[in-house]
């Protein structure tokens, strides 16, 4: 059945990721990744993470929002998904990330190994050391370029590992 579906080892794959923005009386959840993580440390980004086998992808990313922060679904409301993301992280293979905004019913968080939590002011986001492909997203979800439309966004690599973002919305 699989050969049916187009699997096929000389076809790119993807690997499904979740992405949740959170925000709460005007200030963003953002979590600093800890210094012992291999990708971004030390940098501040959304919650998320893998989606699991046979699992949906909202069912993901509340379920990563319980995981990482301790807020559970019912106290997350508007989960909206905002933008997909397409990461060639290399020949074989890719992330696709489902980008979601919504609103926490509650400051109440509780750290994970992930990383430390904290509610920032949407104003004050920028000045911190974020994942690179933030500060050109997150205006296009928050900011003055916000709109309904849903977000498509190409995330490729130069040959010196420098980061280039396209968008197509």
């Amino acid at each position: 059945m699989s050969a049916q579906q187009g699997f096929d080892s000389k076809r790119w794959m993807v690997i499904p990721r979740t992405l949740v923005f959170l925000t709460n009386n005007g200030d963003l959840l953002l979590m600093k990744r800890g210094a012992h993580r291999r990708t971004f440390p030390n940098r501040y980004n959304g919650l998320g993470g893998h989606v699991e086998r046979d699992e949906g992808i909202e069912a993901a990313a509340l379920r990563e929002v319980q995981e990482e922060s301790g807020i559970k679904p019912e106290q997350v409301r508007h989960l909206r998904l905002r933008a997909i993301s397409h990461v060639a992280s290399d020949a074989a293979g890719g992330i696709l990330v489902f980008i979601f905004t919504g609103e926490a019913l509650t400051r109440e968080v509780q750290n994970s190994p992930e990383g430390e939590l904290s509610w920032i002011p949407l104003q004050r986001v920028y000045g911190l050391p974020l994942v690179d492909d933030l500060p050109p997203l997150l205006p296009r979800l928050f900011g003055e370029q916000a709109s309904e439309a849903l977000i498509y966004m190409h995330v490729s690599y130069t040959a010196d590992d420098q980061m280039q973002i396209r968008f197509n919305s």
